[in-house]
Formats: C-alpha cells, sequence, structure tokens
C-alpha cells in the first residue's frame, strides 16, 4: 500500500483536488434548471472534477529517459 501511493501520490492529489473542486463548481455555480448533465447533480460534477484533476496532475509526472544502449543490455 505504501509503495501504492509513494508511487502515484501525484495523481491522488489530482483526483481529490478535482473532486472537491468539482464540488465546489457545483455548489457556487451549478445548474439551476436541473437540465445540465455534469452540473446537475454532485456526484457527476465530482467524478468529471476528479477525472479532470487525474488528467491535469498526470501532466507533472515525468517518466525515465530509456536510452538505446539499456534497451539493447535489456535484450
Amino acid at each position: 500500500m505504501k509503495k501504492l501511493l509513494s508511487k502515484y501520490w501525484i495523481r491522488i492529489i489530482g483526483i481529490l483536488l478535482g473532486a472537491l473542486g468539482g464540488y465546489i463548481y457545483y455548489i457556487k455555480i451549478g445548474c439551476n434548471t436541473g437540465t445540465c448533465p455534469i452540473t446537475s447533480d454532485p456526484t457527476n460534477s465530482m467524478l468529471y472534477g476528479a477525472l479532470m484533476g487525474f488528467l491535469l496532475f498526470g501532466l507533472f509526472i515525468t517518466s525515465k529517459k530509456v536510452t538505446a544502449k539499456e534497451k539493447l543490455d535489456k535484450k
């Protein structure tokens, strides 16, 4: 569990902040008529925000660059 958290901590924070942002968006702006598919329900708004947070914070993850020599050494 600790290894999982240490590996994906940036995305987990993105999910949490995105869900919080989606809920705040629902409360502050929302949809008065109830016809908006995302903002008419707090669950949908939070899920959409969590997805956007996951994708946005995923941009900040750097991957280890593998050189051509390292690829050949693995074979």
